[in-house]
């Protein structure tokens, strides 16, 4: 995976729900990184499409921060190094995001941190809506 600084960045964004920056991402030649923001947010066509059009790291990245050990083993195997501490971030592993600044990698590091606040935010969503009241 090799994009510019400009588009890490926007990718992050996107992430962080800006929603004209995914659209751009989308229809100026990194529709993997716009449909991503789909997929990180369970959307179930958005995730077969990162499958079935090349992108299946992309989908072990999301795995992976949802607590996916295979998913883990997967990039790792594959030499997705990066994607793999990445999806450690997105599930709360700090020394994962400790190696992604250590490896002068900031930006990569700043999206991994926009996958673990939406993560977390989905988690807890989910949480919430399982609890069961009291009364």
């Amino acid at each position: 995976m090799q994009y510019p600084a400009k588009i890490i960045l926007a990718w992050a964004e996107a992430i962080n729900g800006n929603r004209d920056i995914r659209d751009w991402l989308i229809t100026n030649g990194y529709p993997e990184l716009g449909l991503f923001v789909f997929a990180l947010n369970n959307k179930t066509e958005a995730r077969q499409w990162l499958i079935d059009n090349g992108f299946p790291h992309l989908m072990a990245l999301i795995n992976g921060a949802e607590g996916n050990p295979n998913a883990l083993t997967w990039l790792k195997n594959f030499g997705y190094d990066i994607l793999e501490k990445m999806a450690r971030v997105g599930d709360n592993d700090e020394d994962a995001l400790i190696w992604l600044f250590q490896n002068n990698l900031p930006d990569m590091a700043k999206v991994a941190l926009k996958i673990r606040e939406v993560k977390n935010e989905i988690d807890a969503n989910n949480n919430d809506m399982h609890r069961i009241s009291p009364d």
